[in-house]
């Protein structure tokens, strides 16, 4: 069956594979222009009900806050059983390096048992769930593939559709939310770091993307959870939001979330930094390669947030940006990318293989190395763009 074709099956047969997904309010209707977003947390009446009596495993961190108080806090004080809180990459708290192993333990203030899913196991155990009733998930996702929070989250609806125990997704706006862009992930190059055939910027709240984990069968055997969505209100897919709180320590503000899309490709060359251990990181980048380029420079050093960074105490050549440069790009801008390979004194070493992780395909590595515009580069996207936005049209929640 021709692709296209399938994708319009796919959607005739909606109803049926989204069979195990509820959202518990209606957002169809427009809201008022001036209307606060009321993220799924804060639409308390929507879910506290529903944890009454029940024994509940959290998701969460340092984003998770109803009102200024954290969900574990909020919850707690309502008198919700809380057994556990699963703790993902950067921790509980959201102190830990991008990368480094978030170790068990507790939680200081209210004793509850904090469970590490980015460790040794990244799927809870059939020993985490037992008794667990409810997982609730409510993390501040960026809208990019390789933002390891949807990776979480597959393993969690996975585990816990092979061990009947619900999931609730506490929905939180993107703040990429109007961008679809960049190259959809091949099988091959599955990891971590993208687990679905989905583009860098997908363009879905974190509740849209569960609903479309589920509806593809994408869960190891096709098995679907039971899964509650807890919506936005008063949110459309123009809203502006600007996050409250810093989804990692390496995306302080607005700024480095807008770039980063564009320069997480960084992350698979060496002798690129992004401005880890410096106050603006992901809203610079440079490299001691590229003093033929820039003249202005930046050093990394060890700090909060990055403990060993990559170039720790090189002058690191190259420029600071502002979130204006991406407009108008559907968030994503490879001529950063692109210009650093064509001045780069190091081109036999400038991609590693974790490249081709994070592009989710090898083409694009091959497409810069052969010297094609970025025109040419973007125009290959475009059929597998236009497939994804049919396949996902059926698990939007917002207008």
């Amino acid at each position: 069956m021709p692709r296209y074709f399938k994708m319009l099956f796919i959607l005739c047969l909606f109803a049926s594979c989204t069979a195990t997904s509820q959202v518990t309010e209606e957002t169809t209707v427009d809201p008022p222009k001036s209307a606060k977003i009321v993220v799924g947390a804060e639409n308390t009446s929507a879910y506290l009900p529903q944890l009454k009596a029940k024994n509940i495993a959290l998701v969460a961190n340092q984003t998770s806050l109803v009102n200024g108080v954290h969900l574990l806090d909020f919850l707690v004080e309502e008198e919700i059983i809380v057994s556990k809180v699963f703790c993902l990459e950067h921790g509980f708290r959201g102190n830990a390096d991008a990368g480094a192993k978030v170790a068990d333990g507790k939680d200081v203030k209210t004793g509850v048992s904090l469970v590490s899913l980015y460790g040794s196991s990244k799927k809870p155990k059939i020993t985490d769930l037992a008794s667990v009733d409810i997982v609730v998930f409510d993390i501040q996702d960026v809208g990019a593939r390789f933002y390891t929070y949807i990776s979480s989250l597959h393993y969690i609806m996975e585990a816990c559709a092979e061990n009947n125990v619900e999931v609730m997704v506490l929905d939180r706006p993107n703040p990429h939310i109007a961008d679809i862009n960049g190259p959809v992930l091949e099988s091959a190059f599955k990891s971590f770091v993208g687990m679905h055939p989905i583009p860098v910027l997908h363009g879905m709240t974190i509740g849209e993307y569960a609903q479309m984990i589920n509806g593809e069968k994408w869960l190891k055997n096709g098995v679907q959870a039971k899964l509650t969505i807890v919506p936005v209100l008063n949110y459309t897919r123009t809203s502006s939001y600007s996050l409250p709180v810093p989804p990692s320590p390496n995306l302080p503000n607005d700024t480095a979330i807008a770039l980063y899309p564009s320069l997480c490709f960084f992350e698979g060359t060496p002798s690129v930094s992004v401005g880890r251990g410096t106050i603006k990181p992901f809203q610079q980048y440079g490299s001691p390669s590229l003093e033929n380029l820039f003249t202005k420079y930046f050093v990394p050093k060890a700090m909060y947030g990055a403990s060993a960074p990559r170039l720790n105490g090189e002058k690191c050549f190259g420029e600071q940006l502002s979130p204006e440069v991406v407009e108008g790009k559907n968030g994503l801008d490879l001529s950063y990318l692109v210009q650093c390979y064509a001045e780069t004194t190091e081109k036999d070493s400038f991609f590693s293989n974790f490249f081709n992780q994070l592009a989710g395909t090898a083409k694009l590595k091959k497409q810069i190395i052969a010297g094609l515009t970025l025109e040419q580069i973007e125009q290959t996207w475009q059929a597998d763009l236009r497939v994804f936005k049919l396949m996902r049209t059926p698990y939007l929640l917002y207008k």
